[in-house]
């Protein structure tokens, strides 16, 4: 499971350094084969292999075809199969770092997201997430309904 979120930085390079905690798990679980794509937010998700291959299945056996083939432009459509190298790295490919407003040498933020991860610009994670954002006001329902 990926929690938490992270400050990362993005090298010259173009390269992620996954945190320790999520590279153990990686390596156990898929080897570190790692896919990064698109989603609805301005991020790259980031999936194990075997959890972006369930995704692909769950897209193949929707019934509305019309947004089966929309999702599949999407996500798989700028998804790019990679696996970390020997220090826990990923190569963020430049279309994708575009989608997520990351630059070499940048600041960015790693969040977990149970069975992915989702990596965030810091100034886009900062207005969404930060101090001042309205984002637990826009769930307070939300929390109310849940079990905890």
């Amino acid at each position: 499971m990926f929690a938490g979120s992270h400050q990362v930085s993005i090298d010259d390079k173009g390269r992620l350094a996954i945190p320790a905690r999520f590279r153990q798990s990686l390596s156990e679980s898929c080897g570190g084969r790692l896919v990064l794509t698109t989603g609805p937010d301005p991020c790259v998700e980031i999936y194990p292999q075997p959890e972006f291959e369930r995704i692909v299945r769950d897209i193949e056996a929707m019934e509305d075809r019309l947004i089966a083939e929309r999702l599949k432009k999407v996500v798989i459509g700028f998804a790019v199969e990679t696996t970390m190298d020997a220090q826990g790295r990923v190569l963020l490919q430049p279309m994708l770092r575009k989608r997520a407003r990351t630059d070499p040498s940048s600041e960015a933020v790693l969040m977990g997201q149970h069975t992915r991860f989702d990596l965030w610009s810091q100034a886009l994670w900062d207005e969404r997430f930060g101090e001042g954002s309205d984002l637990f006001g826009s769930l307070e329902d939300a929390f109310r309904t849940l079990k905890r």
